[in-house]
């Protein structure tokens, strides 16, 4: 059975903000949603009850989506964050991903892509959609971004495979169905690739991907 969800949105454009939950709620998995006009007030409410997810606009007055951003994944790493602006700066969406944020979303996009995006950092840790592949495609232009891969790093082919996997957006259950092998085993392959490439979380995982030329 598939996980309800709680829902919050942080923007301070009253209207989009309560147009944005009014439809969270018409969505199927989605059970409750709550609203914030800053990320003062998100972070109050999440210290009240943790969201699976957050929707984060990037620019709001008293504490701005960056700042929110760092303190969800510091302080509540099972919070999931997407990000819902009109900034796409490069750098700044590379940034983002380093503190945490879990998908990027503009603005305008479709309600059904707004779901899936949902449901896919919920089930699979990362939404990985055109915006977030065109920029970890061209992120080797930016040298100050590969500090984390510096290390050489010896990995297993069974490992690499199911880095790809990741890369395609299967669930850890998908994976096992492909592999022929137990979620756990799965689990732990994930949790060694992490361990080896020193990174917290599947985003980190991608960004290697990419730089390593895993996917292309």
């Amino acid at each position: 059975m598939e996980k309800s969800l709680v829902v919050y949105v942080a923007d301070d454009h009253t209207l989009f903000r309560k147009a944005i939950a009014g439809l969270l709620l018409s969505f199927a998995r989605v059970k409750e949603v709550k609203d914030a006009e800053n990320g003062k007030e998100l972070i109050q409410l999440v210290k009240e009850k943790e969201p699976d997810v957050v929707l984060l606009d990037l620019k709001m007055p008293v504490m701005d989506g960056s700042e929110t951003c760092e303190i969800l994944y510091q302080k509540f790493p099972n919070v999931k964050v997407i990000i819902l602006s009109m900034h796409d700066s490069d750098r700044y969406v590379l940034h983002l991903m380093d503190i945490g944020a879990r998908a990027f979303l503009f603005k305008n996009v479709e309600p059904k892509e707004l779901e899936t995006a949902i449901y896919s950092v919920v089930d699979k840790d990362f939404y990985h959609n055109e915006i977030v592949s065109s920029i970890l495609k061209k992120q080797k232009v930016f040298p100050d971004n590969n500090f984390y891969f510096r290390k050489e790093v010896s990995l297993t082919d069974r490992e690499v495979e199911i880095i790809k996997l990741i890369c395609q957006e299967y669930s850890t259950k998908e994976i096992g169905t492909r592999l022929s092998i137990s979620e756990r085993t799965v689990e732990n392959h994930r949790a060694k690739v992490m361990e080896k490439i020193e990174v917290k979380n599947v985003v980190g995982i991608v960004r290697y991907a990419y730089e390593h030329n895993i996917i292309k």
